[in-house]
């Protein structure tokens, strides 16, 4: 009976491996070594397609930035309703993969999806009427907020252990201990409380410049 044949090496198969390590044990799982051997391959074939381990996670990062759905910038969205809904994508993304975050916090240095990400965010504010300097700094607040959401859990930090919060030292506290178990729906909500607050004082601003257009 014939051996069943090895499945092609390619840089897919590479960063798909490349990126369940690092979803599942974190940055530092990353290896050429570890990679190869769970892909099944010598450690020197990797080199066909990627030169240093730093390239490999570069491509990772790079195939989480292409997860971020763009199409409210195209499809004639207002400029707020585009970004609200351009950040609830962004940070689903970055949540299914949040130990890649700190490679994107980088930038984009010249990763294609991350480059057309922020092409994408800043010619619609541009063509929405903001100038390119204050487009350009509603581009990297909203990369501020959705990456700081992604990187932790305001309710997953609490302990379930109610005497961690001794209303003696922390009158305020009380409840602190029942917070990780509703982790999920109060991280979402206030994710959606910032967003909200950010886009209103950016709306006012946009008066602004609208009326000094």
């Amino acid at each position: 009976m014939a051996r069943p044949r090895k499945p092609l090496l390619s840089t897919d198969r590479i960063v798909e491996t490349a990126r369940a390590l690092v979803d599942a044990e974190g940055l530092t799982a990353v290896s050429t070594r570890r990679l190869a051997a769970e892909l099944g391959v010598s450690g020197p074939s990797l080199y066909n397609h990627f030169r240093t381990k730093d390239e490999i996670l570069e491509a990772v990062a790079d195939s989480v930035s292409a997860q971020v759905d763009l199409s409210m910038f195209e499809d004639g969205r207002d400029w707020r309703t585009a970004l609200h809904d351009w950040a609830v994508s962004y940070r689903d993304a970055l949540r299914d993969h949040p130990n890649i975050v700190p490679v994107l916090a980088r930038g984009p240095g010249r990763r294609p999806a991350a480059l057309r990400l922020a092409d994408a965010a800043y010619g619609a504010m541009v063509e929405a009427g903001w100038p390119p300097a204050q487009a350009t700094s509603i581009g990297a607040l909203m990369r501020y907020f959705i990456m700081g959401s992604a990187l932790g859990s305001f309710a997953g930090g609490f302990v379930g252990d109610a005497s961690a919060y001794d209303p003696a030292d922390y009158p305020h506290l009380g409840q602190a201990h029942l917070l990780a178990e509703q982790q999920e729906k109060i991280d979402d909500r206030a994710f959606e409380t910032g967003l909200t607050a950010l886009l209103d004082g950016l709306a006012l601003q946009y008066e602004q410049v609208r009326q000094h257009a």
